[in-house]
């Protein structure tokens, strides 16, 4: 017998796949999120996210317990300053 072919099929006739991956959600409207959530919502890497912080032009971050975490108003201010940035870059 060749391997393989006593495998379950990954797709069932009447159901579609057996198996479904949960769409990666972060909640906009979150008063603070993770820095995975911060990335997904930017559009941004979590290494771009490190390079940024390194380099100082990453958003302010608050510790709570174990985790970073980064406010809403913070992500805003950080938004505003690279909005700024890019202006006086392309002046």
């Amino acid at each position: 017998m060749a391997r393989g072919e006593c495998r379950k099929p990954m797709v069932t006739a009447d159901r579609g796949p057996k198996y479904r991956r949960k769409p990666p959600g972060a909640d906009p409207n979150a008063l603070a999120m993770s820095i995975k959530e911060f990335c997904r919502l930017h559009g941004i890497s979590e290494d771009m996210y490190f390079k940024m912080r390194r380099e100082g032009w990453g958003p302010r971050t608050m510790k709570v317990g174990s985790r970073i975490l980064i406010s809403h108003e913070s992500a805003a201010a950080w938004r505003k300053a690279r909005e700024e940035a890019a202006a006086a870059e392309a002046a």
